[in-house]
């Protein structure tokens, strides 16, 4: 099983990377993050059909066809800016607050259709609500959390919008990596028995602390955000540096424990089985799903970044 994760992991990274790769060159397509919009809507499919597959595991169906059009449409809003480019109609710059009307703006839309499609199929009382806000529930945890890796995307520049998204990717990756290996070796005590077991106190610490270094690495190192943004880059304060990856660590974690609450309320191992050694879609990005929101915070607020 050891060796299939190892397989499955490197195919993912080096698609990916090599994805990242064009869209930070515009090889063909000129708009910023063209090459990795069409990824974002693929997982933000991918992960609610994962979510629904959880849900019905417990008799729960919501109205799907709904699920799937909100979790698409708001990253995809989010992400506006590219399909204009694309369109030879560029849109404005819009500040970090304007750049959140669109997916917000979206995300009531679906709501209400989410009502709509529940009153379309109401026959008798039990289960209506408890349908409608299960299909807000997986639409916000999968569309509106995917949104912000969009939003990461367009931050200012086309370099500094691959530097905060790479840095997202790296350092909750790498501070997963630590945490797995640090458990492996020394872990003794049980961060959450019940909710996932394999999960110790001192993986946790391991995993900060490796995300703290991969972010002071990022930063410091000529082959991290220097590289991506050339010579108009300037360095971060180190506490700034430091805070960025434990936040980003403790965002993954709590990401992490929440698709194990998921799964552990479906009964279920991993979030479906079409990849061998590491799941499903959802176990792959669930730690990127939770800390999105954070990493947009820290590069918008100036954390970070400019």
């Amino acid at each position: 099983m050891l060796r299939w994760r190892f397989i499955s992991a490197a195919v993912i990274l080096t698609v990916l990377f090599a994805l990242m790769w064009l869209d930070y060159q515009r090889l063909f397509l000129q708009a910023q993050g063209a090459w990795l919009l069409p990824v974002f809507l693929t997982i933000s499919f991918l992960a609610t059909e994962e979510v629904l597959s959880l849900l019905q595991a417990k008799n729960h169906r919501p109205v799907a066809g709904i699920v799937y059009l909100g979790s698409i449409v708001l990253p995809l809003t989010a992400a506006l800016p590219v399909v204009f480019q694309l369109a030879g109609r560029p849109l404005p710059q819009a500040d970090a607050a304007g750049a959140c009307v669109w997916p917000l703006t979206a995300l009531a839309v679906v709501t209400a259709l989410v009502f709509i499609g529940e009153m379309a199929r109401f026959e008798r009382p039990g289960t209506a609500i408890v349908y409608a806000a299960l299909s807000i529930f997986t639409i916000v945890y999968v569309g509106l959390l995917i949104s912000f890796w969009a939003l990461l995307r367009l931050h200012i520049s086309n370099e500094w919008g691959m530097a905060a998204l790479f840095s997202l990717l790296l350092i909750t990756k790498m501070a997963d990596t630590g945490a797995f290996a640090v458990g492996k070796c020394f872990g003794r005590h049980k961060l959450t028995p019940v909710l996932s077991p394999g999960k110790t106190w001192e993986g946790a610490i391991g995993g900060i602390l490796t995300a703290c270094i991969t972010s002071w690495a990022f930063f410091h190192f000529q082959f991290g955000a220097q590289a991506i943004v050339g010579s108009t880059y300037a360095e971060p304060p180190l506490i700034a540096m430091l805070a960025y990856g434990a936040l980003l660590a403790l965002a993954g974690l709590v990401g992490d424990l929440a698709e194990s609450l998921l799964k552990r309320y479906a009964e279920r191992k991993d979030s479906s089985t079409w990849l061998r050694g590491l799941g499903g879609v959802l176990d792959i990005v669930d730690s990127p799903l939770i800390a999105g929101p954070v990493a947009w915070l820290c590069w918008t607020t100036g954390l970070v970044g400019p």
